[in-house]
């Protein structure tokens, strides 16, 4: 298995993700959710970090951002939607959104002039909006935002090239423009929360699993340029200062709390979160970021319709939202399903809806209630339903969904939005 932000090679081992990479299972906070999104409840978010920061905010009804972004190297498919539709259900649960254009990251990656990125990140931008991105959002293409560049260089003053090089693989091959492109994914994740934006908030972050690597490293630089530190030790908050041991004095003028101090730290007896909303508040009064760590969900990757992973390179591997809506019905007509060899078997053993690539299109994009979804399930497991029939409901769909989309992409009103180009 390789995994990187740029290229996934070979089959994704989920549970070893988790294990090696100290991703949760998301299946351990879905029961604190009001309503949980379908992606959630299908396993098909499979895991988080931190994530327990946004359901208190969503359950307290307190400010929240939701972030994330798409490279346009190409156009938005399903697996693009994906996201799409995480970003716009917390926005829909109150979540300012944050969405970024990486037209940067193509340019330095894929080679992509600037124009092919401006074009493509258009459609992606129309298709959000088009699927329902409410207008207390920003959109910006990353070349276009100077707040996230400023950032970003001054979070690679934290970051070496040993460190890149164990995160992402790089070697003696890569260009600087490659690897400061890691730093613009950060700034990117991290910028919402500048005073000229909305501030200090908890921030989610849904991706891929692919894109992993962008979370940690962020996760880590959030607590490198903050000025203070926290950490639970035994029954005390810690607090120490990057900047020496001066701007302890600071925190300790504003404590209300039971407190031993120290050299290089301060012990504070009280609850976590009141000790980092005060901490909070006191490195924004010296001018600091006061950065909350991001938090992430991530989703499995859907199957191309051909089997095995989709690829750019194989458009019969993908659905495309600018598709022909009639081709993309012929694209799930011949899609590799999990039936058996012939229709008697089928009958006799039933299909196999886990290997199914129609039945994936059903579970992730085109059925959102769960009794349908399930009469689908066991007439496909039973036999009563044969591939043909299956693909012709799952083609009508589609042809129907990728019209309506369009129609609705066509008459997009752009400047009702903030929109950074």
């Amino acid at each position: 298995m390789k995994l990187t932000p740029w290229e996934v090679e070979g089959i994704v081992d989920y549970s070893k993700l988790i294990k090696d990479f100290g991703i949760e299972e998301f299946s351990k906070v879905i029961d604190k959710i009001s309503d949980p999104h379908h992606l959630m409840k299908r396993g098909v978010i499979f895991g988080h970090r931190d994530y327990e920061r946004i359901i208190n905010a969503m359950n307290s009804k307190s400010e929240f951002i939701v972030m994330s972004g798409f490279m346009p190297s190409g156009y938005p498919h399903l697996g693009h939607k994906m996201t799409m539709d995480e970003i716009i259900w917390h926005n829909d649960k109150g979540g300012y959104a944050f969405v970024a254009i990486a037209d940067m990251e193509a340019h330095a990656v894929r080679g992509l002039s600037w124009n092919k990125t401006k074009e493509i990140g258009m459609e992606y931008i129309k298709a959000l909006i088009a699927l329902g991105l409410k207008k207390n959002s920003l959109i910006y293409f990353q070349s276009a935002n100077q707040s996230v560049k400023d950032l970003a260089y001054i979070l690679a003053e934290e970051v070496n090239w040993s460190e890149l090089k164990a995160i992402y693989g790089f070697n003696s091959e890569t260009t600087l423009a490659k690897m400061f492109s890691t730093s613009i994914q950060s700034a990117d994740i991290l910028a919402p929360q500048l005073s000229q934006f909305k501030g200090p908030k908890p921030t989610v972050v849904p991706v891929g699993a692919d894109q992993d690597p962008h979370i940690r490293l962020t996760r880590d630089l959030s607590y490198r340029v903050n000025v203070f530190s926290l950490e639970r030790v035994d029954e005390v908050v810690r607090i120490r200062s990057r900047k020496g041991r001066d701007y302890l004095d600071k925190i300790e003028e504003m404590l209300e709390f039971k407190y031993k101090r120290y050299d290089e730290h301060i012990d504070v007896y009280e609850d976590f979160e009141k000790v980092e909303k005060l901490v909070r508040d006191v490195e924004l009064s010296i001018g600091g970021y006061a950065f909350i760590p991001p938090s992430s969900t991530y989703h499995k990757f859907i199957t191309g319709l051909t089997g095995g992973k989709m690829s750019s390179s194989k458009p019969e591997s993908f659905i495309s939202l600018l598709d022909d809506p009639k081709e993309a019905r012929k694209k799930v007509m011949r899609a590799l399903t999990g039936g058996r060899a012939t229709a008697e078997e089928q009958k006799r053993y039933g299909g196999i809806p886990e290997r199914c690539a129609v039945f994936e299109l059903y579970m992730i994009h085109l059925i959102k209630n769960d009794d349908e979804l399930d009469e689908i399930e066991e007439r496909c497991r039973s036999g009563k339903i044969l591939c043909g029939e299956c693909k012709r409901m799952a083609g009508d769909m589609i042809e129907n969904f990728l019209k309506e989309l369009q129609e609705k992409m066509d008459s997009v009103d752009l400047n009702s939005y903030e929109i950074l180009m």
